[in-house]
């Protein structure tokens, strides 16, 4: 498997418009983008830091995993992407290392990448998003 960056650091939030303004007036950073994304159930913003991007997550439906993680645990970190040169390489890879996976096979994300899901039990806690790197940049 090849992970070659921190793609984002995703955080859960409430208000998607507080949290922007919250960012900006503490950090003075500005969303670079801005989407809905119906299939996953949220609205995110994505905000570039260095190349790493704070991904800020607000649940737009009930069953969304983000309105249950908010339910459960209220607003805070969700979870870390990884870029990876190839999404289903590292499936494969994983699999063979029976670590536990939420996708089994990769799917369209926000903004059009290709990701996917490691289960937390299998990362110790940690909920990773497999994101492959784009061949256009």
């Amino acid at each position: 498997m090849d992970v070659t960056r921190i793609d984002q650091i995703a955080i859960a939030v409430e208000d998607l418009d507080a949290a922007l303004q919250l960012w900006e007036r503490a950090f003075g950073i500005t969303a670079s983008h801005r989407e809905v994304v119906e299939s996953d159930g949220v609205e995110e913003a994505m905000l570039d830091v260095g190349g790493v991007w704070i991904q800020l997550l607000q649940a737009t439906r009930d069953d969304s995993p983000i309105a249950k993680y908010l339910a459960r645990n209220g607003p805070g970190l969700h979870h870390l992407g990884l870029g990876v040169s190839s999404v289903s390489d590292a499936l494969d890879h994983l699999r063979d290392q029976d670590v536990r996976l939420i996708d089994q096979a990769p799917r369209r994300g926000g903004s059009g990448h290709t990701v996917a899901f490691v289960h937390p039990k299998g990362t110790d806690g940690v909920l990773v998003e497999l994101v492959e790197d784009d061949p256009h940049d």
